[in-house]
């Protein structure tokens, strides 16, 4: 039986979704352009300016629900968290955007040695694709993955930085100090994407194993 808030839900949900797919667009472009020297700034300006817009419509829509329908608590959950993850959404298109004015300012690096990059990036596209596929699909088991996701891009953080400063190529080492920041950024935000996802799923933010077991075991049967 369709009851009056699921309409609302649905839409919510199909918000969501292209958030989602701009997100993985905008950081795919912004990160592709950084090494291979192409220049994506005003399009992925414009992929940001609209992952904004439709948060604050997520806002609006969220707020309107709660007035209007007294959801219950399954449905408050998502409620409550599509508006924290609106947000985590709107700071990967800003970050994405971030990363093309780094290109914009030093020009094409593509000659600098982005070793460390190039895993950092890997890592951050699969997380992201992870997050909203999570989201999409509600399933906590990526959360873990995405974690260790997490930890990856912080070694490779904490291990670079101190070697940057050694470099004799302030320009190189400027650049990729700053693009490493973005991307630990959006790994945190990552995290905390699949910690809200998890909320909706599980009523916690950071559950233990055996309640993400069981919640996967209930999936299962």
């Amino acid at each position: 039986m369709t009851r009056l808030i699921d309409p609302s839900l649905h839409k919510l949900s199909f918000i969501m979704s292209e958030m989602g797919d701009m997100v993985i667009e905008s950081i795919s472009l912004a990160i592709d352009s950084y090494l291979t020297g192409t220049n994506t700034k005003d399009q992925v300006l414009k992929l940001s300016d609209s992952i904004r817009v439709k948060y604050y419509e997520v806002e609006d829509l969220t707020f309107d629900m709660l007035l209007k329908y007294q959801p219950v608590a399954d449905d408050f959950r998502l409620i409550r968290s599509s508006t924290e993850i609106s947000y985590a959404f709107s700071r990967f298109g800003r970050y994405a955007y971030d990363i093309t004015l780094v290109r914009d300012l030093f020009g094409d690096v593509s000659e600098c040695t982005n070793a460390s990059l190039v895993e950092s990036t890997k890592k951050v596209k699969h997380m992201i694709k992870e997050a909203v596929l999570s989201f999409a699909e509600l399933d906590i088991r990526k959360a873990i993955e995405i974690r260790e996701d997490e930890k990856f891009i912080d070694q490779i953080y904490r291990e670079r930085l101190p070697k940057l400063i050694e470099s004799t190529n302030t320009r190189c080492a400027l650049a990729e100090a700053l693009l490493l920041r973005y991307l630990e950024r959006i790994g945190d935000h990552a995290v905390f994407m699949s910690d809200a996802i998890n909320y909706i799923v599980t009523g916690k933010h950071r559950p233990t194993d055996e309640r993400i077991a069981s919640h996967t075991k209930t999936e299962q049967n």
